[in-house]
C-alpha cells in the first residue's frame, strides 16, 4: 500500500537549500551600524526614534530567521495524523451538495465510514447549473481526469451520465444511487433507503479492494 512521504521530500529539499530567504548575520550588523550613525548626526536626536524603531524590527525579524527557523521543516509528521493511501473515491452530486437531510448526506456518510477502514480519500463534487445528463458529463469527465479510482452518483442526472458512460472508463469502479439494474461490468447499484449509508460504505470498501487487487 503506498503512502504519501511528503515531509520526507520536503526534508531532502530543504538539505538542497532554497534561493535566498534568509536573514545574514551581515544585514543586521549594518542595520545597527545605520543606527548608530543616524544617533551621531546633527539631527539624531529626531530621527533616532524612528531609526530604533526600524532597527528593532530588523532585528526581531532577524531574531527569528536566524534563531527561530521553522521547526515543521524537521519535525516529521504527527504518527497519529491520518495517512492516506492514492486512492481517490469522489462523488458527483446535485447542486446542493451534501446538504443535510439529502441523500447525497447520507452517501457522504457512508463514504466517510469507508474512508476510516480504507485509508481511502474522499471527495464530492456538485455539479452546478441545470441538472440535466449533458450538463452533468463534464463534471463527470472531470472526475475521470483527475484519477478518481472510484467514482459514486446521487441524483437522477448524476446517475444517468454515469450509467450511460461507465463502459467508456472500464478502469474505474462506479457506485449510483438508483432502484434500477445495470449490466455494466464495473458498476454497482446502491438501493434507496434506510440501509444506503451502509450500503454505500461496503460498496466502497469492496471498490478499493478491487482496486488493490
Amino acid at each position: 500500500m503506498k503512502v504519501r512521504r511528503t515531509w520526507r521530500e520536503t526534508e531532502r529539499e530543504r538539505k538542497k537549500g532554497k534561493g535566498g530567504g534568509s536573514l545574514s548575520g551581515a544585514a543586521v550588523a549594518r542595520a545597527a551600524g545605520v543606527a548608530r550613525a543616524a544617533l551621531r548626526g546633527r539631527r539624531g536626536w529626531m530621527a533616532g526614534g524612528a531609526v530604533a524603531v526600524v532597527v528593532l524590527a530588523v532585528l526581531a525579524v532577524g531574531g527569528v530567521w536566524l534563531f527561530g527557523g521553522d521547526e515543521s521543516e524537521n519535525t516529521p509528521p504527527d504518527p497519529r495524523a491520518r495517512q492516506y493511501t492514492e486512492i481517490d473515491a469522489c462523488l458527483l452530486t446535485g447542486e446542493k451538495g451534501v446538504q443535510a437531510g439529502t441523500p447525497a448526506a447520507t452517501v457522504w456518510q457512508g463514504m466517510q465510514e469507508a474512508s476510516l477502514d480504507t485509508r481511502a480519500r474522499v471527495t464530492f463534487v456538485p455539479v452546478m447549473g441545470p441538472q440535466t445528463a449533458d450538463n452533468a458529463r463534464p463534471f463527470l469527465n472531470s472526475l475521470v481526469q483527475r484519477q478518481c479510482e472510484i467514482v459514486l452518483a446521487v441524483g437522477d442526472a448524476q446517475v444517468e451520465v454515469v450509467s450511460a458512460d461507465a463502459g467508456k472508463h472500464r478502469d474505474v469502479r462506479f457506485v449510483v444511487v438508483s432502484d434500477k439494474v445495470s449490466d455494466a461490468a464495473n458498476l454497482v447499484v446502491a438501493k434507496p433507503g434506510e440501509a444506503l449509508k451502509d450500503t454505500v460504505a461496503e460498496d466502497v470498501r469492496q471498490a478499493v479492494r478491487k482496486v488493490n487487487a
